[in-house]
C-alpha cells in the first residue's frame, strides 16, 4: 500500500503525520482507500525501489497520529 504523497522515506512520512498534515493511503492495484483499520505501506512509489516499510492505523482515510511503526 502506498500514501498519496511519494515520502522519499519513513522518516518523511512519520514528520508529515505528526505535523498534522492530512496524509492518506491507497492500494495501487484497486486505488481504494483505505476508511478504517491497519495497513502496511511501502515507498517510496514504484518504479523507484522499495526502501521502507511501515504499519499504521487509519480512521476515515487518514493515517492517524503516533501510529506510524
Amino acid at each position: 500500500m502506498y500514501t498519496h504523497t511519494n515520502f522519499p522515506s519513513k522518516k518523511a512520512l512519520k514528520e508529515a503525520v505528526e505535523s498534522g498534515q492530512r496524509v492518506t493511503c491507497f492500494e495501487p492495484a484497486r486505488i481504494v482507500p483505505v476508511i478504517d483499520g491497519v495497513a502496511d505501506l511501502e515507498g517510496p512509489h514504484y518504479p523507484k525501489p522499495h526502501s521502507w516499510y511501515a504499519s499504521c492505523v487509519v480512521k476515515d482515510g487518514v493515517i492517524l497520529r503516533g501510529t506510524v511503526k
